[in-house]
Formats: structure tokens, C-alpha cells, sequence
């Protein structure tokens, strides 16, 4: 098993996810200016716990949040390219406190870069690697189910809906309910 007893993750050192014309990354220092350029508009804040203005200082703020996240083993943040520079979205792995083998994926994609079907093969491949090379069981999805774009993703990338009450959380003075949607793995 690649968990720890406690519930972390147990993640390789500086694991890079390449596949289906991705190259999933983590992020560093010289990001921030891409970070706060592809999280800084409308639909990120909307539909996720990122607020706007996301300038500069909620960059590093962010990037020091997930650099902590991946040093005590809690959450992958990985940049999204297609070249293994630039970035252009993010997609993340968390515990879910479900389990020691129930992780979470996130994820978000700059408004540029829409429509090419980013999300869903970030979500894929991400997915695949929390199973096949972290041994996840389930694999599963938060969407608010307004957030139509998100609910394409889930379906496209092979999640499906579960029975399971809506989860409530509360992010940056805002209260939000997920559906949660399940990997077969």
C-alpha cells in the first residue's frame, strides 16, 4: 500500500504525469505570474475556493499552501502544459478523509485555454496515477452541480455520480454544495 498508516499520501519525489498530449508538472517559484494570470478571472473564482483578485500575493500565498500540502505528503498540485513549461491550469490530489485510500481531484484550467480538452485529460491521467501508482481505491470528484462545464469533465473522464448527500463546504466567507462524482477505478 502507498498510503501511511495516518492517512497521507505516500508521493515519489518530483513525479511528473505525461500522457495524452500532457505533461502534469509540479509547480514552482517562477509560476507565479502564470498561477496568478490563469486563476485570476471569473469563472476560478466562481466555481472554486480561489478568490479574486488572485495577484501576485495570493500566488505565493497559494503556492507556499500546496508547496506545505506536498512536503507533509496531504496534496499534489500539478501544473497543466503541453510543452513541460507553460503552464495552463492546475489539476490536484488530496486526501479526502475518507480513508487512507480515498483521494480527491481538483482542478481548473485558464480561460485561454478553454475547450481543448485540457480538464478532462489532466483529470484522466491524474486519476490513473492515484490509482495504478499510489494505490487509491476510490478516486472521486467535488462539483457544484450548476457548474455544467465540470459536470462534462466528470462524465468524460469516466466519473459517474454516487448517491452520497451533497458535501458542504466553506470557502473564504462562502458556502458551497458538491455532488460527489466516483471513479470505478
Amino acid at each position: 500500500m502507498t498510503t501511511a498508516d495516518h492517512g497521507t499520501l505516500r508521493i515519489p519525489p518530483h513525479p511528473q504525469i505525461i500522457g495524452d498530449g500532457l505533461h502534469l508538472r509540479e509547480w514552482t517559484d517562477d509560476d507565479l505570474p502564470a498561477l496568478s494570470e490563469l486563476f485570476d478571472e471569473p469563472q476560478v473564482d466562481r466555481w472554486t475556493p480561489l478568490r479574486s483578485p488572485f495577484d501576485l500575493t495570493a500566488a505565493r500565498k497559494y503556492l507556499d499552501k500546496a508547496f506545505r500540502a506536498r512536503a507533509e505528503d496531504r496534496g499534489l498540485h500539478l501544473a497543466i502544459t503541453t510543452d513541460g513549461r507553460t503552464p495552463l491550469g492546475e489539476v490536484l490530489l488530496f486526501q479526502t478523509g475518507g480513508g487512507p485510500d480515498e483521494a480527491e481531484v481538483g482542478y481548473a484550467v485558464g480561460a485561454a485555454h478553454r475547450r481543448r480538452g485540457l480538464a478532462r485529460r489532466a483529470v484522466t491521467l491524474l486519476t490513473g496515477y492515484a490509482h495504478r501508482s499510489l494505490g487509491m481505491r476510490r478516486v472521486v470528484l467535488r462539483i457544484d452541480p450548476a457548474n455544467v462545464a465540470s459536470v462534462a469533465v466528470a462524465h468524460s473522464a469516466g466519473f459517474a455520480p454516487t448517491d452520497e448527500p451533497p458535501v458542504t463546504r466553506e470557502a473564504e466567507g462562502r458556502t458551497v454544495s458538491l455532488r460527489t462524482w466516483c471513479h470505478p477505478g
